[in-house]
């Protein structure tokens, strides 16, 4: 079940950010458009996503990924992007992965249930990580396709995109939470 969720949700956050952040961002920066977008909400799905369930995750977000790719991007997107689309999908998959596994062997475990205190900075820390780790996996992986000069631009963009998108998520799972209290225990 939890698989089929991951799914959904990146689904759903791919399809808010291709429908209603990227036609907005294009207007401004049509250039780095296809490549980044300044709110990419399903980093927080990834962030999340793999806080709460581990490896497990990369598969769903795989397969997440690439419906995505598939439902939401213009075909002449795909075919630009073709060459290393496989690449991609598999960099910004395992990208928060390998941020948690960085963090847990630095000593720091944020995986959910990793301590008795859920840390939200440390959260966010593995967030900017994984951006990170993403942005330098995707530009290796999109070299040939990505300005040289352009690069720095590009950078700035799926690092605040990243972030924003996962504080957004952050704040959409707080209030998800807070709701299923509420309505929890008005049921009882």
């Amino acid at each position: 079940m939890s698989f089929l969720i991951i799914i959904l949700a990146y689904v759903l956050c791919h399809g808010l950010t291709a429908q209603v952040v990227t036609p907005i961002q294009s207007l401004f920066l049509p250039e780095v458009t296809v490549f980044a977008s300044l709110v990419y909400l399903p980093h927080g799905v990834r962030v999340l996503a793999t806080w709460a369930y581990g490896w497990k995750a990369v598969p769903a977000l795989v397969v997440g990924v690439a419906i995505s790719a598939w439902l939401f991007s213009p075909p002449e997107d795909l075919n630009f992007l073709e060459p290393a689309l496989i690449e991609g999908i598999i960099v910004g998959s395992a990208s928060a992965f390998v941020a948690f596994e960085i963090t847990r062997f630095a000593g720091f475990n944020f995986y959910f249930g990793g301590s008795r205190k859920l840390h939200w900075k440390g959260l966010l820390a593995v967030g900017a990580l994984s951006s990170v780790i993403n942005s330098f996996g995707q530009t290796l992986v999109y070299s040939g396709l990505i300005d040289l000069e352009k690069v720095i631009g590009v950078w700035a963009i799926y690092a605040t995109g990243d972030l924003i998108g996962l504080v957004v998520c952050m704040f959409a799972l707080m209030f998800v939470f807070r709701w299923n209290r509420v309505f929890g225990a008005l049921r009882r």
